[in-house]
């Protein structure tokens, strides 16, 4: 398994975007993506770094792998 990196919530968002994500409304530092197809719908908090547990469960709800993710990045 890869080890995750440290990313902040920006950029988390971004590279989620190449994949069909978009920004469907925030509040406060969180932020909620979704997708179309499949749909998809998941939180990401706005935070200069992401918690691995936080990170790891994002990517989880998003259906990827680690390693898809780090290729996104």
């Amino acid at each position: 398994m890869s080890k995750l990196p440290v990313v902040s919530g920006a950029v988390c968002v971004k590279a989620l975007g190449k994949i069909g994500f978009e920004v469907y409304r925030q509040r406060g530092s969180h932020i909620v993506i979704v997708r179309k197809s499949p749909p998809t719908q998941t939180t990401i908090p706005n935070h200069k770094e992401l918690d691995r547990g936080t990170l790891r469960a994002i990517i989880r709800q998003t259906g990827l792998t680690v390693e898809e993710f780090i290729a996104l990045l």
